[in-house]
């Protein structure tokens, strides 16, 4: 079905269970995900995979983590036209703007080319149960909608 990664930003712990409940179900779904933080991935990773999944808290009100400064930099210099792509994070209801951060990765794969295949998934703090399961039905579903795509 492909292979997907799934570059993310964690401060306190939020958004990484995100991304690994997120990975689950990925995998779940047949395909292979790999989780990155992105202080440890170069944004020309994204080109040697299917698909790829961002995740980040939002810090302040409302920018992305620092973390994710390089590598939007980075995403820049790329082509990702037609690179299928899905944003998640964590944020905090009590500031102006909610998941900010979330929508500005959106925004940015948008421009540089990338076509995003299913709405975010935005989490405040971290994921209760039931959040718990919509983050794997969202990775679970990300992958499917590749499987979808790459059909005859």
């Amino acid at each position: 079905m492909g292979k997907i990664i799934i570059v993310y930003a964690s401060l306190t712990g939020n958004t990484e269970e995100m991304a690994e409940l997120i990975a689950e179900g990925v995998r779940s779904a047949g395909a292979v995900a790999d989780l990155k933080m992105v202080e440890d991935c170069n944004a020309v990773r994204l080109l040697e995979y299917d698909a790829c999944l961002l995740g980040a808290y939002t810090w302040g009100d409302g920018e992305l983590p620092d973390e994710f400064a390089d590598f939007v930099d980075e995403m820049k210099e790329l082509n990702l036209a037609g690179i299928r792509a899905a944003v998640f994070g964590s944020g905090d209801t009590s500031y102006r703007l909610y998941c900010a951060a979330v929508d500005e990765l959106e925004q940015r794969l948008r421009e540089f080319g990338a076509v995003i295949v299913q709405p975010p998934l935005k989490v405040e703090y971290g994921p209760s149960p039931e959040e718990k399961v919509l983050c794997r039905e969202f990775g679970a579903s990300f992958a499917h909608s590749l499987g979808a795509l790459h059909r005859p």
